[in-house]
Formats: C-alpha cells, structure tokens, sequence
C-alpha cells in the first residue's frame, strides 16, 4: 500500500479533532478572512466620518445680527436675487439656524464708512470685490428670528418690508444618510442574527443559515478526510467486527457475493450497553471502507420548525444517492426511532413524521441500491417494529460487555500510550475488572496514569491500578472522613462479616481486598471480589451469594447485639433478587413456574397478579431471606473466632489482601481441595428450602 506523503498527513493533522469537515468544504482550501463585506464596512464607515467631522463653510461674511436694523434702515437688502430669481434677498436656512443676506453691490461700495462699522477692514475690502455680497449672521430658530423681524417692523414702519424666504440648505449624502442610516442599520443586525442563526444557534440550520435549515447536518468522510481509526483499534468486539467487515468487503468486492445470488444487506443495528463500543466500531468501518461515509446523530433530524426532520432525511439521501455506494451511520436513533402510537399523550408527530420519511427512504417504492445504513442504540426496545423488519435493518449485531478475554484485549489497546511497568499483568487486571465495558477500561488506564503522575513514579505499576480500580467501582477516597472509634468497630466486624462469608462458602466469589477506608458518598467501607465469567446460575450459587450479602448486617448481630444503619445498600440487594427470583424465574414452589415479567409492557406499575397472590410472594420473599440470614448467622457463630481476628487486623492496618487473609487465617478450603483434586463441599451444614434467583447485578423492576 502506498504511504500518504509529508503535505496529506500535514493536512490531516490540520482538521478538526474528530477530523470531521463540513460537507462541501475542501479541507486544502484556506479560508478567506477579507471578503467583500469588509468594503461595504469600510464605505460606511468613510461616510459617516466624513459627515461627522467636516466643517460646514458659508458663503459671505459673519456679522452681527444686531446689525440688521442698520441694514434694514439703509435698504440695502437686494429683492431681486440676480443669483437664484426665486429667492429674495432675506433668506432664512432653518436647517442650519443662520440668516444669509444679499446685498445691493453698489451700496456696498459707495457707503464705504457705513459698512466698516459692521465689518472690519479685510473683510470689506472682500465683500466689496464680490459680485453678488453676502453677509449671514446666527440665529437661535426660525421661529425666534421671525417674531423678531416681526417686532422691528413694528417698531420702524418706515422700513421697507421684506418677508423672509425659509429654506433647508443641505448636501445630498448628508440627506441620504439620514434617511438611510436606520435602514442601513437594521439591515446589518438582520444579517447578524442570520450570520449568527447559520453559526450553530438555537434553530440553526449550518452553512447556510436558516435558509438551509431543512439540509442534512451529516459529516461526509470522503478521499481526503478519512478516519485514523481502523479494525485493529477494535478490541473485544470480534464477532461483531466479523458481520460489518463482510459489509466493508461487500462494497469493496461486490462480485464476490453477487456471483452467488446474494444481496448486500440494506442496514446494520448495534445494540449494546452503553460504553461498550458501538462507535468506535462505526469509527472503524468509516476508516477501512474505500466508500464515502455519513455520519450522524438521530437528534440532528429532530429540530423546533415542522417538518424539518423529514426535510433533512431526503437531504440526506438525496447526498448519499450522489455519493452511492456509501455508509450512513446514525448514532442513537432511538432518538428517532421510537414505536409509535404506544402512547397517545406522548405522541410527537414530527418526530413520527421523521422517522416515517425514514422508513420509506431506507425501503420503499423508489428505494435505491447502494447505501448502507448503520445505527446504534442502546434502547433497541424502544424502536418501532417497522425499522427493525428485514429489508431495512436486516442484522442487529449486539455487542456486550466484554468477557476476560476481549477485557485483556481491550487492556493491550488502551496500554500502549501509557508508560506501565514490566511487572504489570495484564491478565490479573482483565480478571479483576468483570462487567467493565470498553470505556470503564478506558477511563480506569487513565486514571491509573494520573496517580501514578501524582505519585511522582517513572512508569504506572500494578498498585496504581488497583487504585483506579477502587476509585471507579467506590469513589473517591477520604481518609479524611471523621469516623469515632465506635463506628470504625462496627464497620470493621461488618466488612469482616462479608470477607468470612465469601471465605467458607463455596459459591460465593474468591475475596480480592477488603477496606475500612470511606469512599464516595456513601460507602464506609467494602470487600471486593473476583467474580466468575458465567452467565447461568444455580440456586446454590445464587443462596451463598445472598448470604454472603447478608454478613454485615449478621457479624453486627452476633458481636454487638444490635444492627445498624450500614446494611441499607446490602437489603436493596438481596431484596431484588429475592422479588425477582420469584416473580421473574419461577424459582418458588408454592408461587409456581410462572413469570409476572414484561420486558415489553410500558407501564412498569401494572401489577398482572391478584391482591392474595401478592401476600403469597411478599410471604415466600420474607422466608427466603429469613433462611439466608439464619445460615448466614449459623456460619459466622462457627466461625466467630476467624471474623474477630480479620477485624481487629482491619483496625489496625485498614486494608487487607487476599494474601494478608491467608496469613490470618488460612488458605481458602474449596481451593486447597480443588488443588488435590477433590470434590470440595459446602462449609454449611444446613440448606434452606427456598432458594434465590439470578439477578446478581442488574435485577429487572417489577
């Protein structure tokens, strides 16, 4: 394979974060920073500043407006304006707030001493040499000036009137600008608020503005925006990976499966919990397909107008059919894609008229061949039947929580950037992180190198680990924390408890650590496990994990007489399990093989039993976990000697280890037994009748 030269893996190195360009934009294109906006700026801007700061020259010379009384009894004033016939000789600027006066020009020259009495010496020699002279002087307003022109005619009739003429001088810009200059400006906020609309805001519709409101905001990977993420950066994910490179290779060799009368698969659905890596697979694809690649998120359809989800649906085909052969990939559809007509209160007709434009695209009438559609959801319960039939999303490829071997897969991958030491063991940590997905083993490497960094060490050690561990499954520690010397008692006997319990039953999980110091919000303490990779579950496991749940509050009793508040997290526990073993797995005699649970049923209230038959299973609930607890107590009153010696060394040093356990009190009996080779028994002597049910984690509501 050809290697990319120095300017492409420049240029890649140049996108954005997630190399993700908008759609249409050439990434080696630089961007303009002056364009033609900044002239019409700049003009603008010109012409306000000429017409804020010019001096406004007047023709003629100033005098004083006393002076016209003298003017008027000399009768000097030219009627007849040989400059503009339609103006007399008084004429008024109301504009401006100044009087402009045309005088006889042979006046001004014969009574020479008269007028130097109101201009100076240069000035008349200036207003002499004028054609037309012309003096003006300042007013307060037209008004004002016209009541006292009004009042000196009355005060000398003798003078010859002359009615002012009112004018408005000016210069074109100067008027355009003022009528101009508020549409002007309520022009450019216009466009600011589109610019700013087209930017992203709220109702924003992209490039474009609002008046691409209805385009697709799906981000095309095309021949120079590919994803650096490839197959080999998936790890954990091998059976799903094995059903989307067949799609990958189906665009790349189509004639290989044509040949033999197949058809490519029109859309992929990956279901999984989150965190599990259901993008980073689609990430994947997008990296090894030779094919162009949509990507997108279900929310990016949903939008406040009507019917700009269906809108951007067709935009969005209507590229991929320009593209096609192409991959669209829609992350959490259920945003979209949720049944309709479940709930009538609920119901969202634009949201059932996206999705209906999208069924029709995926499969309809004028389907079209080509695309691909991928999508991930981890609500696939939630979607609409008709999304989920063949011909639209023909394989729903689930992908779980990883098992220890993907686990260690997923450790190797997330390890490489980090500087971990030689010792470290890779298994060891795969085996003490079950029901971690891709992204809880993500975030425990990183937080694993932070305290290392904290710590000041040169390479992250397994100790750094369990730490990460700790702090992700409990929280953050706080040794801090005020706890009386009382209360660390109790809560030492009681973590003592659970160890013991875990220790001496033979199903119960093998006993990793177990801690005194407060972590989180809530926990005082906790004994961690390793648990088993299985899936099914006796009844005999499912009773000694209860009972091994149930050791806290029974070491409380046995060696203080009284219970505390401590054990409020351990009954949430085995109540679910209790509840659900005998209204979801039938595991009670007296209640039956029958199961009160609907995965499918909406409202989760619904109780589908009579009022006698819910006292018959709150009756058999409390049997149950009244057994447990009287072979719980049964266990720790045999073994009291060992609880008192773990808990009062959990006083001392605060955590202990599985090795620190053997030391006190031996290895562990159904290991020594399985090393020779025998069938090992259970500890306990007596069985309880009724037995619990399988939901260790995650037990469904009821």
């Amino acid at each position: 394979m050809a290697q990319p030269n120095k300017n492409q893996q420049e240029q890649k190195n140049k996108l954005s974060p997630n190399n993700i360009p908008p759609i249409g934009e050439d990434p080696n294109k630089k961007k303009t920073k002056f364009n033609i906006y900044w002239i019409y700026g700049i003009l603008f801007l010109a012409l306000i500043l000429y017409n804020v700061f010019r001096t406004v020259s007047t023709v003629g010379i100033e005098i004083n407006q006393g002076s016209l009384i003298n003017i008027l009894k000399a009768g000097d004033i030219l009627e007849d304006n040989a400059t503009n016939k339609e103006k007399k000789g008084l004429i008024v600027v109301r504009n401006r707030d100044f009087v402009r006066i045309y005088l006889n020009a042979d006046s001004v020259k014969n009574k020479t001493a008269f007028y130097k009495t109101i201009v100076n010496d240069q000035e008349y020699e200036a207003l002499k040499k004028t054609i037309t002279p012309q003096v003006y002087f300042n007013i307060a307003n037209a008004e004002t000036f016209t009541k006292q022109l009004d009042d000196i005619y009355k005060d000398h009739p003798e003078f010859k009137r002359i009615s002012p003429n009112f004018v408005e001088e000016g210069e074109i810009m100067s008027d355009l600008l003022k009528t101009l200059l508020p549409i002007l400006l309520i022009g450019l906020l216009f466009v600011m608020m589109m610019r700013k609309v087209g930017a992203g805001g709220p109702g924003g519709g992209g490039p474009g503005g609002i008046f691409s409101i209805g385009k697709s905001k799906a981000t095309l990977f095309d021949k120079g925006t590919r994803v650096n993420i490839n197959f080999g950066d998936v790890a954990g994910l091998d059976e799903a990976k094995v059903e989307v490179m067949e799609i990958v290779d189906f665009l790349k060799n189509p004639k290989k499966y044509t040949a033999l009368g197949g058809k490519i698969p029109k859309g992929a659905l990956l279901v999984g919990p989150p965190g599990t890596g259901k993008t980073l697979l689609a990430k994947a694809v997008a990296g090894e397909a030779q094919v162009p690649f949509f990507s997108l998120s279900g929310s990016d359809f949903v939008e406040m107008f009507v019917g700009v989800g269906a809108s951007r649906v067709r935009d969005l085909f209507k590229q991929a059919r320009e593209k096609a052969p192409c991959i669209i990939f829609i992350d959490e559809i259920d945003a979209i894609g949720r049944a309709r007509g479940k709930n009538v209160m609920m119901s969202n007709d634009e949201r059932e008229n996206t999705l209906n434009q999208l069924l029709v695209e995926m499969d309809g009438f004028g389907t079209d061949l080509g695309i691909i559609i991928l999508a991930a959801t981890n609500r696939p319960d939630v979607l609409d039947t008709a999304l989920l039939r063949p011909g639209r999303f023909d394989r729903q490829i689930t992908i779980d929580r990883p098992d220890l071997v993907g686990r260690e897969a997923i450790f190797k991958v997330h390890l490489m950037p980090i500087k971990i030491s030689q010792k470290l063991d890779i298994h060891k940590l795969a085996e003490q992180t079950p029901g971690f997905a891709g992204a809880d083993i993500a975030n425990v490497c990183n937080e694993a190198a932070l305290i290392a960094a904290r710590k000041n060490k040169e390479a992250v050690d397994m100790s750094d680990f369990q730490d990460a561990i700790d702090r992700v499954i409990g929280g953050l520690e706080k040794r801090n924390k005020i706890i009386s010397p009382e209360e660390k008692e109790i809560i030492a006997y009681h973590e003592a408890g659970h160890a013991i319990c875990g220790w001496y039953l033979e199903h119960a999980y093998p006993l990793l650590k177990v801690t005194v110091v407060p972590r989180g919000s809530a926990a005082l303490g906790y004994a961690q496990y390793t648990p088993k990779e299985q899936y099914l579950y006796n009844t005999d496991q499912l009773m000694d994990q209860i009972c091994m749940t149930l050791g806290g509050r029974a070491s409380e009793d046995i060696f203080f007489g009284k219970i505390s508040t401590g054990a409020s997290n351990d009954l949430q526990q085995i109540t679910k399990i209790a509840y659900s073993m005998i209204t979801v797995y039938g595991m009670n005699d007296k209640v039956g093989n029958v199961s009160f649970y609907d995965p499918n049923q909406d409202n989760t209230f619904t109780k589908p039993y009579s009022e006698e038959t819910g006292k018959i299973i709150d009756e058999e609930v409390r049997k149950l976990i009244d057994a447990a607890y009287i072979k719980t107590k049964e266990l720790l009153t045999q073994k009291k000697g060992d609880v008192e010696l773990l808990a009062k060394e959990l006083l001392k040093k605060e955590v202990l280890f599985k090795s620190d356990v053997e030391a006190l009190i031996g290895k562990r009996p159904f290991e020594e037994k399985k090393l020779l080779g025998i069938e090992p028994e259970d500890v306990v002597t007596e069985e309880p009748k009724n037995e619990l049910p399988e939901e260790l984690i995650n037990p469904p509501a009821i």
